[in-house]
Protein backbone atom coordinates (compact mmCIF):
# COMPACT_ATOMS: atom_id res chain seq x y z
CA UNK A 1 0.00 0.00 0.00
CA UNK A 2 3.25 2.62 0.87
CA UNK A 3 4.25 1.73 -2.35
CA UNK A 4 0.95 2.38 -4.46
CA UNK A 5 0.64 5.52 -2.44
CA UNK A 6 4.13 7.13 -3.39
CA UNK A 7 3.35 5.90 -7.40
CA UNK A 8 -0.07 7.70 -7.33
CA UNK A 9 1.86 10.92 -5.76
CA UNK A 10 4.56 10.39 -7.85
CA UNK A 11 2.35 10.49 -10.94
CA UNK A 12 0.01 13.22 -9.61
CA UNK A 13 3.39 15.39 -9.16
CA UNK A 14 4.42 14.66 -12.47
CA UNK A 15 0.85 15.26 -14.14
CA UNK A 16 0.72 18.64 -11.89
CA UNK A 17 4.13 19.73 -13.25
CA UNK A 18 3.33 18.99 -16.69
CA UNK A 19 -0.01 20.98 -16.83
CA UNK A 20 2.10 23.68 -15.01
CA UNK A 21 4.75 23.82 -18.03
CA UNK A 22 1.99 24.11 -20.27
CA UNK A 23 0.20 27.12 -18.28
CA UNK A 24 4.00 28.83 -18.18
CA UNK A 25 4.40 29.01 -21.39
CA UNK A 26 0.83 30.14 -22.22
CA UNK A 27 1.16 33.07 -20.06
CA UNK A 28 4.50 33.68 -20.96
CA UNK A 29 3.31 33.85 -24.55
CA UNK A 30 0.29 35.65 -24.04
CA UNK A 31 2.83 38.24 -22.46
CA UNK A 32 5.13 38.33 -25.10
CA UNK A 33 1.86 38.96 -27.48
CA UNK A 34 0.94 42.02 -25.80
CA UNK A 35 4.43 43.57 -26.38
CA UNK A 36 4.35 45.94 -29.41
CA UNK A 37 6.59 44.21 -30.97
CA UNK A 38 4.42 41.85 -32.86
CA UNK A 39 5.79 38.66 -31.72
CA UNK A 40 4.81 36.00 -34.10
CA UNK A 41 7.25 32.76 -32.67
CA UNK A 42 5.70 29.93 -30.21
CA UNK A 43 7.17 26.34 -28.40
CA UNK A 44 6.27 24.20 -31.88
CA UNK A 45 7.69 21.13 -33.23
CA UNK A 46 8.82 20.59 -36.67
CA UNK A 47 6.94 18.51 -38.95
CA UNK A 48 8.63 15.59 -39.66
CA UNK A 49 8.87 15.09 -35.84
CA UNK A 50 6.86 12.41 -34.17
CA UNK A 51 5.51 14.72 -31.46
CA UNK A 52 4.09 17.19 -34.18
CA UNK A 53 1.15 14.54 -34.57
CA UNK A 54 1.45 15.68 -38.54
CA UNK A 55 0.29 12.86 -41.09
CA UNK A 56 -0.82 14.14 -44.07
CA UNK A 57 1.28 13.48 -46.38
CA UNK A 58 -0.84 13.63 -49.78
CA UNK A 59 1.62 16.18 -51.52
CA UNK A 60 4.15 13.05 -51.22
CA UNK A 61 2.31 10.42 -52.99
CA UNK A 62 1.06 12.61 -55.72
CA UNK A 63 5.42 13.72 -56.14
CA UNK A 64 5.54 9.59 -56.47
CA UNK A 65 3.31 9.08 -58.46
CA UNK A 66 4.41 11.53 -60.74
CA UNK A 67 8.05 10.75 -60.92
CA UNK A 68 7.49 7.53 -61.61
CA UNK A 69 4.82 8.50 -64.35
CA UNK A 70 7.56 10.65 -65.97
CA UNK A 71 10.36 7.74 -65.54
CA UNK A 72 7.99 5.37 -67.10
CA UNK A 73 7.40 8.36 -70.16
CA UNK A 74 11.02 8.51 -70.47
CA UNK A 75 11.61 4.60 -70.78
CA UNK A 76 8.62 4.28 -73.11
CA UNK A 77 10.39 7.36 -75.54
CA UNK A 78 14.07 5.38 -75.05
CA UNK A 79 12.25 2.22 -76.14
CA UNK A 80 10.54 3.55 -79.24
CA UNK A 81 14.11 5.73 -79.79
CA UNK A 82 15.61 2.11 -79.67
CA UNK A 83 13.63 -0.10 -81.43
CA UNK A 84 10.87 1.86 -83.50
CA UNK A 85 7.02 1.17 -83.58
CA UNK A 86 7.03 -3.01 -82.92
CA UNK A 87 3.71 -3.34 -82.45
CA UNK A 88 1.39 -5.34 -85.10
CA UNK A 89 -1.59 -6.24 -84.69
CA UNK A 90 -1.54 -8.97 -87.77
CA UNK A 91 0.71 -11.61 -85.32
CA UNK A 92 -1.89 -11.14 -82.39
CA UNK A 93 -3.98 -13.81 -84.75
CA UNK A 94 -1.03 -16.01 -83.49
CA UNK A 95 -2.55 -15.86 -80.07
CA UNK A 96 -6.60 -17.98 -81.21
CA UNK A 97 -5.04 -19.99 -84.18
CA UNK A 98 -1.86 -20.83 -83.15
CA UNK A 99 -0.25 -21.19 -86.87
CA UNK A 100 3.11 -20.98 -87.01
CA UNK A 101 5.22 -20.43 -90.53
CA UNK A 102 3.34 -21.06 -93.56
CA UNK A 103 1.47 -24.03 -93.25
CA UNK A 104 -2.59 -24.49 -93.62
CA UNK A 105 -2.59 -26.52 -90.59
CA UNK A 106 -4.43 -25.13 -86.76
CA UNK A 107 -3.04 -27.55 -84.48
CA UNK A 108 -4.22 -25.40 -81.80
CA UNK A 109 -7.55 -24.77 -82.66
CA UNK A 110 -7.82 -28.60 -83.16
CA UNK A 111 -6.72 -29.54 -79.44
CA UNK A 112 -9.01 -27.32 -78.67
CA UNK A 113 -12.26 -29.12 -80.94
CA UNK A 114 -10.58 -31.86 -79.44
CA UNK A 115 -11.09 -30.94 -75.64
CA UNK A 116 -15.09 -31.27 -76.25
CA UNK A 117 -13.95 -35.32 -75.78
CA UNK A 118 -12.70 -36.06 -72.32
CA UNK A 119 -15.57 -33.55 -71.18
CA UNK A 120 -18.35 -35.74 -72.89
CA UNK A 121 -16.22 -39.19 -71.72
CA UNK A 122 -16.58 -37.63 -68.01
CA UNK A 123 -20.32 -37.67 -68.61
CA UNK A 124 -21.15 -40.85 -69.79
CA UNK A 125 -18.90 -42.38 -67.10
CA UNK A 126 -20.71 -40.33 -64.51
CA UNK A 127 -24.03 -41.53 -65.88
CA UNK A 128 -22.74 -44.96 -65.91
CA UNK A 129 -22.00 -44.43 -62.37
CA UNK A 130 -25.39 -43.24 -61.58
CA UNK A 131 -27.22 -45.93 -63.12
CA UNK A 132 -24.79 -48.66 -61.26
CA UNK A 133 -23.73 -50.11 -65.30
CA UNK A 134 -20.29 -48.90 -63.79
CA UNK A 135 -19.06 -50.15 -60.36
CA UNK A 136 -17.16 -47.17 -58.23
CA UNK A 137 -13.73 -48.81 -58.24
CA UNK A 138 -14.03 -49.36 -62.42
CA UNK A 139 -15.50 -45.73 -62.62
CA UNK A 140 -12.53 -44.04 -60.74
CA UNK A 141 -10.48 -45.60 -62.62
CA UNK A 142 -11.97 -44.43 -66.34
CA UNK A 143 -11.75 -41.15 -64.41
CA UNK A 144 -8.14 -41.25 -63.30
CA UNK A 145 -7.50 -42.34 -67.04
CA UNK A 146 -9.41 -39.83 -68.86
CA UNK A 147 -7.45 -36.95 -66.74
CA UNK A 148 -4.36 -37.98 -66.84
CA UNK A 149 -4.71 -38.72 -70.98
CA UNK A 150 -6.52 -35.27 -71.41
CA UNK A 151 -3.87 -33.28 -69.42
CA UNK A 152 -1.21 -35.29 -71.10
CA UNK A 153 -2.49 -34.91 -74.74
CA UNK A 154 -0.67 -31.43 -75.21
CA UNK A 155 2.55 -32.17 -74.21
CA UNK A 156 2.61 -35.10 -76.06
CA UNK A 157 1.45 -33.41 -79.51
CA UNK A 158 3.52 -30.42 -79.06
CA UNK A 159 6.69 -31.94 -77.95
CA UNK A 160 5.97 -34.75 -81.67
CA UNK A 161 5.10 -31.91 -83.96
CA UNK A 162 7.92 -30.02 -84.71
CA UNK A 163 6.20 -26.88 -86.46
CA UNK A 164 2.71 -25.93 -86.52
CA UNK A 165 2.20 -24.68 -82.79
CA UNK A 166 3.25 -21.00 -82.08
CA UNK A 167 4.42 -21.02 -78.64
CA UNK A 168 1.63 -18.33 -77.75
CA UNK A 169 -0.89 -21.10 -78.97
CA UNK A 170 0.40 -23.41 -77.51
CA UNK A 171 0.50 -21.89 -74.35
CA UNK A 172 -2.84 -20.74 -74.61
CA UNK A 173 -3.85 -25.03 -75.32
CA UNK A 174 -1.85 -25.97 -72.16
CA UNK A 175 -3.50 -23.32 -69.92
CA UNK A 176 -7.07 -24.40 -71.31
CA UNK A 177 -6.74 -28.19 -70.76
CA UNK A 178 -4.89 -27.24 -67.13
CA UNK A 179 -8.48 -25.49 -66.65
CA UNK A 180 -10.64 -28.54 -67.57
CA UNK A 181 -8.63 -30.99 -65.49
CA UNK A 182 -8.99 -28.77 -62.02
CA UNK A 183 -13.06 -28.40 -63.14
CA UNK A 184 -13.00 -32.30 -64.36
CA UNK A 185 -11.84 -33.12 -60.94
CA UNK A 186 -13.98 -31.25 -58.93
CA UNK A 187 -17.03 -32.34 -61.62
CA UNK A 188 -15.91 -35.77 -60.31
CA UNK A 189 -15.63 -35.41 -56.91
CA UNK A 190 -18.31 -33.55 -56.56
CA UNK A 191 -20.92 -36.04 -58.15
CA UNK A 192 -18.86 -38.80 -55.77
CA UNK A 193 -20.03 -36.81 -52.71
CA UNK A 194 -23.71 -36.90 -54.09
CA UNK A 195 -23.84 -40.98 -55.00
CA UNK A 196 -22.35 -41.80 -51.76
CA UNK A 197 -24.34 -39.72 -49.42
CA UNK A 198 -27.49 -41.22 -51.75
CA UNK A 199 -26.09 -45.14 -50.72
CA UNK A 200 -25.84 -43.83 -46.86
CA UNK A 201 -29.19 -44.46 -45.13
CA UNK A 202 -28.96 -41.66 -42.81
CA UNK A 203 -28.83 -39.38 -45.52
CA UNK A 204 -32.62 -38.63 -46.71
CA UNK A 205 -33.09 -39.31 -50.56
CA UNK A 206 -34.23 -36.16 -52.12
CA UNK A 207 -34.76 -35.93 -55.80
CA UNK A 208 -36.07 -32.43 -57.23
CA UNK A 209 -37.79 -29.88 -55.26
CA UNK A 210 -40.02 -27.07 -55.55
CA UNK A 211 -40.88 -25.10 -52.29
CA UNK A 212 -43.53 -22.00 -53.43
CA UNK A 213 -43.21 -18.94 -51.12
CA UNK A 214 -45.88 -20.33 -48.50
CA UNK A 215 -43.89 -23.13 -47.32
CA UNK A 216 -40.42 -20.89 -48.13
CA UNK A 217 -40.00 -20.40 -44.04
CA UNK A 218 -40.53 -23.53 -42.58
CA UNK A 219 -38.07 -25.07 -45.24
CA UNK A 220 -35.07 -22.38 -44.35
CA UNK A 221 -33.26 -24.63 -42.60
CA UNK A 222 -33.14 -26.96 -45.36
CA UNK A 223 -32.43 -25.36 -48.15
CA UNK A 224 -28.45 -23.06 -48.37
CA UNK A 225 -29.38 -19.70 -50.21
CA UNK A 226 -26.55 -19.74 -52.03
CA UNK A 227 -27.45 -22.63 -53.81
CA UNK A 228 -31.20 -21.36 -55.17
CA UNK A 229 -32.31 -21.38 -58.01
CA UNK A 230 -34.83 -18.35 -58.25
CA UNK A 231 -37.20 -17.20 -60.50
CA UNK A 232 -40.10 -14.93 -60.36
CA UNK A 233 -43.37 -16.09 -61.18
CA UNK A 234 -46.87 -13.64 -61.34
CA UNK A 235 -48.06 -15.07 -57.78
CA UNK A 236 -45.31 -16.45 -56.09
CA UNK A 237 -41.67 -17.28 -55.58
CA UNK A 238 -40.26 -20.54 -56.21
CA UNK A 239 -36.79 -22.01 -55.38
CA UNK A 240 -36.11 -25.52 -57.19
CA UNK A 241 -33.10 -27.26 -55.96
CA UNK A 242 -31.51 -29.49 -58.86
CA UNK A 243 -30.69 -32.86 -57.24
CA UNK A 244 -28.46 -35.81 -57.91
CA UNK A 245 -28.51 -37.38 -60.62
CA UNK A 246 -30.97 -35.28 -62.55
CA UNK A 247 -27.71 -32.65 -62.82
CA UNK A 248 -25.68 -35.42 -65.25
CA UNK A 249 -26.87 -33.95 -68.38
CA UNK A 250 -24.74 -31.89 -71.38
CA UNK A 251 -26.59 -28.89 -70.41
CA UNK A 252 -25.31 -28.40 -66.78
CA UNK A 253 -22.39 -29.65 -67.18
CA UNK A 254 -21.17 -27.40 -70.32
CA UNK A 255 -22.80 -24.49 -68.29
CA UNK A 256 -19.81 -25.42 -65.39
CA UNK A 257 -17.53 -25.51 -68.32
CA UNK A 258 -18.17 -22.04 -68.94
CA UNK A 259 -18.33 -20.30 -65.51
CA UNK A 260 -15.71 -18.52 -64.07
CA UNK A 261 -15.03 -21.11 -61.45
CA UNK A 262 -13.26 -24.52 -60.57
CA UNK A 263 -15.22 -25.47 -58.05
CA UNK A 264 -18.71 -27.52 -59.33
CA UNK A 265 -22.23 -27.26 -57.50
CA UNK A 266 -25.44 -28.71 -58.16
CA UNK A 267 -27.10 -25.34 -57.57
CA UNK A 268 -24.85 -22.38 -58.50
CA UNK A 269 -25.94 -18.50 -57.22
CA UNK A 270 -27.77 -17.03 -60.31
CA UNK A 271 -28.99 -13.30 -61.24
CA UNK A 272 -32.04 -12.53 -62.40
CA UNK A 273 -30.94 -10.39 -65.17
CA UNK A 274 -28.02 -9.45 -67.68
CA UNK A 275 -26.73 -5.51 -66.48
CA UNK A 276 -26.72 -4.26 -70.07
CA UNK A 277 -24.12 -1.30 -68.98
CA UNK A 278 -21.80 -2.94 -67.12
CA UNK A 279 -22.00 -5.91 -69.44
CA UNK A 280 -21.02 -3.19 -71.88
CA UNK A 281 -17.78 -1.80 -69.79
CA UNK A 282 -16.66 -5.50 -69.23
CA UNK A 283 -16.74 -5.82 -73.44
CA UNK A 284 -14.79 -2.49 -73.65
CA UNK A 285 -12.04 -3.70 -70.82
CA UNK A 286 -11.62 -7.00 -72.15
CA UNK A 287 -10.97 -5.32 -75.60
CA UNK A 288 -9.02 -2.67 -74.50
CA UNK A 289 -7.03 -4.65 -71.85
CA UNK A 290 -6.13 -7.26 -74.58
CA UNK A 291 -3.94 -4.41 -76.95
CA UNK A 292 -2.52 -2.99 -74.09
CA UNK A 293 -1.09 -6.29 -72.52
CA UNK A 294 0.11 -7.41 -76.39
CA UNK A 295 1.27 -3.65 -77.46
CA UNK A 296 3.58 -3.72 -74.25
CA UNK A 297 4.50 -7.30 -74.69
CA UNK A 298 5.78 -6.75 -78.53
CA UNK A 299 6.76 -3.54 -77.77
CA UNK A 300 8.57 -3.72 -74.48
CA UNK A 301 8.53 -7.38 -72.86
CA UNK A 302 10.24 -8.78 -76.07
CA UNK A 303 13.01 -6.53 -76.37
CA UNK A 304 14.20 -6.81 -72.48
CA UNK A 305 13.88 -10.53 -72.94
CA UNK A 306 16.43 -10.70 -76.16
CA UNK A 307 19.05 -8.29 -74.79
CA UNK A 308 19.08 -10.44 -71.60
CA UNK A 309 20.63 -13.44 -73.22
CA UNK A 310 24.24 -12.22 -73.48
CA UNK A 311 24.84 -10.59 -70.09
CA UNK A 312 23.06 -13.99 -68.58
CA UNK A 313 25.04 -16.68 -70.51
CA UNK A 314 28.02 -15.14 -69.40
CA UNK A 315 27.27 -14.93 -65.88
CA UNK A 316 27.99 -11.18 -65.93
CA UNK A 317 25.94 -10.50 -62.78
CA UNK A 318 26.68 -6.78 -62.99
CA UNK A 319 24.88 -6.36 -66.62
CA UNK A 320 22.55 -9.41 -65.92
CA UNK A 321 21.11 -7.51 -62.98
CA UNK A 322 21.15 -4.58 -64.90
CA UNK A 323 18.72 -6.22 -67.86
CA UNK A 324 16.82 -7.89 -64.47
CA UNK A 325 15.72 -4.68 -63.11
CA UNK A 326 14.93 -3.15 -67.05
CA UNK A 327 12.47 -6.13 -67.63
CA UNK A 328 10.96 -5.88 -63.97
CA UNK A 329 9.47 -2.60 -65.15
CA UNK A 330 7.51 -3.73 -68.18
CA UNK A 331 6.86 -7.54 -66.87
CA UNK A 332 5.38 -6.20 -63.68
CA UNK A 333 3.23 -3.89 -65.62
CA UNK A 334 2.02 -6.04 -68.55
CA UNK A 335 1.02 -8.73 -64.93
CA UNK A 336 -0.94 -6.20 -63.41
CA UNK A 337 -2.74 -5.46 -66.33
CA UNK A 338 -3.29 -9.24 -67.17
CA UNK A 339 -4.34 -9.46 -63.67
CA UNK A 340 -6.98 -6.91 -64.04
CA UNK A 341 -8.16 -7.96 -67.80
CA UNK A 342 -8.74 -11.31 -66.77
CA UNK A 343 -9.76 -11.25 -62.84
CA UNK A 344 -12.14 -8.57 -63.34
CA UNK A 345 -13.16 -8.23 -66.51
CA UNK A 346 -13.07 -11.44 -68.11
CA UNK A 347 -14.47 -13.36 -65.16
CA UNK A 348 -16.95 -10.82 -64.86
CA UNK A 349 -18.26 -10.63 -68.66
CA UNK A 350 -18.64 -14.17 -68.51
CA UNK A 351 -20.31 -14.67 -64.98
CA UNK A 352 -22.79 -11.48 -66.42
CA UNK A 353 -23.50 -13.70 -69.60
CA UNK A 354 -24.23 -16.64 -67.35
CA UNK A 355 -26.10 -15.20 -64.75
CA UNK A 356 -23.47 -16.23 -62.17
CA UNK A 357 -23.94 -14.59 -59.08
CA UNK A 358 -20.63 -15.19 -57.50
CA UNK A 359 -18.04 -12.59 -58.70
CA UNK A 360 -15.61 -12.90 -55.54
CA UNK A 361 -12.55 -13.77 -57.77
CA UNK A 362 -9.88 -12.52 -55.94
CA UNK A 363 -9.28 -10.35 -52.65
CA UNK A 364 -7.45 -7.41 -51.81
CA UNK A 365 -4.10 -9.30 -52.41
CA UNK A 366 -2.23 -5.98 -52.75
CA UNK A 367 -2.46 -5.39 -49.21
CA UNK A 368 -0.82 -9.00 -48.16
CA UNK A 369 1.62 -8.90 -45.06
CA UNK A 370 2.99 -12.57 -46.06
CA UNK A 371 3.31 -14.83 -48.87
CA UNK A 372 0.74 -16.97 -47.37
CA UNK A 373 -1.98 -14.11 -47.59
CA UNK A 374 -1.11 -13.50 -50.77
CA UNK A 375 -1.61 -17.11 -52.45
CA UNK A 376 -5.04 -16.94 -50.70
CA UNK A 377 -6.88 -13.85 -51.80
CA UNK A 378 -5.09 -13.09 -55.31
CA UNK A 379 -6.84 -15.90 -57.01
CA UNK A 380 -9.61 -17.00 -54.97
CA UNK A 381 -11.17 -19.53 -57.97
CA UNK A 382 -7.84 -21.85 -56.90
CA UNK A 383 -7.69 -21.01 -53.67
CA UNK A 384 -11.31 -22.52 -52.95
CA UNK A 385 -10.55 -25.62 -55.41
CA UNK A 386 -7.25 -26.28 -53.60
CA UNK A 387 -8.98 -25.95 -50.36
CA UNK A 388 -12.45 -27.83 -50.76
CA UNK A 389 -10.63 -30.60 -53.14
CA UNK A 390 -7.28 -31.39 -51.68
CA UNK A 391 -6.58 -29.72 -48.60
CA UNK A 392 -9.39 -30.45 -46.84
CA UNK A 393 -9.61 -34.35 -48.09
CA UNK A 394 -6.25 -34.88 -47.18
CA UNK A 395 -6.84 -33.81 -43.71
CA UNK A 396 -9.62 -35.89 -43.40
CA UNK A 397 -7.71 -38.92 -44.02
CA UNK A 398 -5.60 -38.29 -41.22
CA UNK A 399 -2.58 -36.57 -42.77
CA UNK A 400 -1.42 -33.30 -41.08
CA UNK A 401 -2.10 -29.56 -42.21
CA UNK A 402 1.79 -29.22 -43.15
CA UNK A 403 1.41 -32.48 -45.35
CA UNK A 404 -1.49 -31.17 -46.78
CA UNK A 405 -0.10 -27.57 -47.56
CA UNK A 406 2.95 -28.91 -49.05
CA UNK A 407 0.58 -31.61 -51.28
CA UNK A 408 -1.09 -28.35 -52.61
CA UNK A 409 2.08 -26.45 -53.38
CA UNK A 410 3.13 -29.21 -55.36
CA UNK A 411 0.31 -29.84 -57.40
CA UNK A 412 0.34 -25.88 -57.96
CA UNK A 413 3.90 -26.26 -58.89
CA UNK A 414 3.30 -29.05 -61.53
CA UNK A 415 1.03 -26.95 -63.16
CA UNK A 416 3.06 -23.92 -63.09
CA UNK A 417 5.81 -25.95 -64.92
CA UNK A 418 3.55 -27.97 -66.76
CA UNK A 419 2.10 -24.33 -68.23
CA UNK A 420 5.76 -23.04 -69.13
CA UNK A 421 7.84 -25.85 -69.99
CA UNK A 422 5.31 -27.67 -72.84
CA UNK A 423 4.77 -24.65 -74.89
CA UNK A 424 8.37 -24.15 -74.58
CA UNK A 425 9.48 -27.43 -75.47
CA UNK A 426 12.07 -26.73 -72.65
CA UNK A 427 11.63 -29.18 -70.04
CA UNK A 428 13.14 -27.58 -67.10
CA UNK A 429 12.32 -27.45 -63.33
CA UNK A 430 12.49 -23.66 -62.56
CA UNK A 431 9.17 -22.77 -61.90
CA UNK A 432 8.44 -25.81 -60.14
CA UNK A 433 11.30 -24.96 -58.03
CA UNK A 434 9.93 -21.78 -57.89
CA UNK A 435 6.43 -22.62 -56.52
CA UNK A 436 7.85 -25.31 -54.04
CA UNK A 437 10.14 -22.02 -52.78
CA UNK A 438 7.28 -20.11 -51.77
CA UNK A 439 6.70 -22.68 -49.07
CA UNK A 440 10.63 -21.20 -47.44
CA UNK A 441 9.52 -17.61 -48.50
CA UNK A 442 6.16 -18.21 -46.41
CA UNK A 443 7.87 -18.90 -43.26
CA UNK A 444 10.58 -15.38 -44.67
CA UNK A 445 8.05 -13.22 -44.99
CA UNK A 446 6.13 -14.37 -41.54
CA UNK A 447 9.23 -13.77 -39.60
CA UNK A 448 9.98 -10.02 -40.83
CA UNK A 449 6.11 -9.24 -40.21
CA UNK A 450 6.77 -10.45 -36.97
CA UNK A 451 9.50 -9.24 -36.28
CA UNK A 452 9.17 -5.66 -38.24
CA UNK A 453 5.66 -4.66 -38.32
CA UNK A 454 3.39 -5.51 -41.26
CA UNK A 455 4.68 -3.21 -43.54
CA UNK A 456 8.19 -4.70 -44.20
CA UNK A 457 5.96 -8.26 -44.60
CA UNK A 458 3.97 -6.63 -47.72
CA UNK A 459 7.21 -5.26 -48.89
CA UNK A 460 8.71 -8.55 -49.24
CA UNK A 461 5.87 -10.00 -51.19
CA UNK A 462 6.26 -7.15 -53.70
CA UNK A 463 9.51 -7.88 -54.07
CA UNK A 464 9.22 -11.44 -54.43
CA UNK A 465 6.23 -10.61 -57.24
CA UNK A 466 8.43 -7.42 -58.83
CA UNK A 467 11.89 -9.74 -58.65
CA UNK A 468 10.93 -13.01 -59.22
CA UNK A 469 8.76 -12.93 -62.34
CA UNK A 470 11.49 -11.41 -64.55
CA UNK A 471 14.49 -13.72 -63.14
CA UNK A 472 12.23 -17.00 -64.11
CA UNK A 473 11.61 -15.22 -67.59
CA UNK A 474 15.18 -14.55 -68.46
CA UNK A 475 16.37 -18.28 -67.17
CA UNK A 476 13.40 -19.56 -69.51
CA UNK A 477 14.41 -17.70 -72.49
CA UNK A 478 18.20 -18.33 -72.05
CA UNK A 479 17.04 -22.03 -71.90
CA UNK A 480 14.63 -22.00 -74.79
CA UNK A 481 17.88 -20.33 -77.22
CA UNK A 482 20.03 -22.79 -76.08
CA UNK A 483 17.67 -26.02 -76.43
CA UNK A 484 16.07 -24.82 -79.72
CA UNK A 485 19.09 -22.93 -81.15
CA UNK A 486 22.07 -23.87 -79.70
CA UNK A 487 25.24 -22.42 -78.44
CA UNK A 488 26.45 -20.34 -81.78
CA UNK A 489 23.50 -18.03 -81.80
CA UNK A 490 24.97 -17.30 -78.39
CA UNK A 491 27.38 -15.76 -80.23
CA UNK A 492 25.88 -14.13 -83.01
CA UNK A 493 23.73 -12.61 -81.06
CA UNK A 494 24.07 -8.96 -80.17
CA UNK A 495 22.87 -6.41 -77.33
CA UNK A 496 20.88 -3.17 -78.80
Amino acid sequence: MPDSDHESKVRLRRTKSVTRAEEIQRMDYMLRKSQPDKPCHRPRDSLFSWSSGFDNFTGFINWGFLLLGLGGVRLLLENFIKYGIRVDPREWFLFLSGKQGGGEEYPSLLLIFYSVVPVTLCLLIEKGLSLDIITHGPGIIFHVINLLVMVLMPMVLIHVKDSGFSLIGAMYVCMLYAVLFLKLWSYVQVNMWCRLSMKDPSTPRMRRQSLSYDNLQSSAGDLNDENDDIYHDTNNVKITLVQYPDNLHMGDLFYYILAPTLCYELNFPRTERIRKRFLMKRIFEVFVGFQVVMSLCQQWMIPSVKNSLIPFSNMDVAKAAERLLKLAIPNHLMWLCFFYLFFHSYLNLMGELLHFADRNFYGDWWNSNNIDTFWRTWNLGVHRWAVRHLYIPIVEMGYGKRTASVTVFFISAFFHEYLVSVPLKTFKIWAFMGMMGQIPLSFISKHVERRFGARWGNIVVWSSLIIGQPLCIMVYYHDYVVTHFGETLLEDHSIV
